[in-house]
């Protein structure tokens, strides 16, 4: 579990990181829409961050990744002009791409593949229930 200043942290930077996207670094992204941050998580030391990231409407989301992870050194330098008066440090920046949204596709698609047979016809054989007060109805 992440101590309240690696939340705290971790907010800022996704904050900031997606509007290095958006509006610093438009020009890596041309033709496609900026990734979407799905997570952040900042080691204990707040040196390290591993960013997750979702990328849509791309031909090939690993290869948009991949671009990402190349000009890691850039993103970095425009992240820390945006945040240079609230940390000291800016930490490592690491790229990885958030299969979640595919993988949950995939796993509803298999979930209705299933060939799952109809339930039995309740027996109207039962006895009745017990009661247990004498006014029960």
């Amino acid at each position: 579990m992440d101590s309240k200043r690696q939340q705290k942290f971790a907010s800022l930077l996704t904050k900031e990181l997606a509007e290095v996207f958006r509006r610093d670094l438009p020009h890596l992204f041309a033709g496609t829409l900026p990734p979407s941050i799905t997570a952040l998580r900042v080691s204990p030391d707040l040196g390290v961050a591993s960013v997750y990231l979702s990328v849509l409407l791309a031909q090939n989301p690993q290869e948009q990744v991949q671009l990402i992870q190349d000009h890691t050194k850039d993103i970095r330098f425009a992240l820390a002009k945006r945040v240079r008066n609230q940390m000291r440090v800016v930490p490592d920046l690491r790229f990885f791409l958030d299969n979640s949204a595919a993988y949950a596709t995939h796993m509803d698609k298999v979930i209705t593949d299933l060939n799952i047979p109809p339930a039995p016809p309740e027996d109207d054989d039962q006895p009745p229930r017990p009661r247990l007060f004498a006014d029960e109805d």
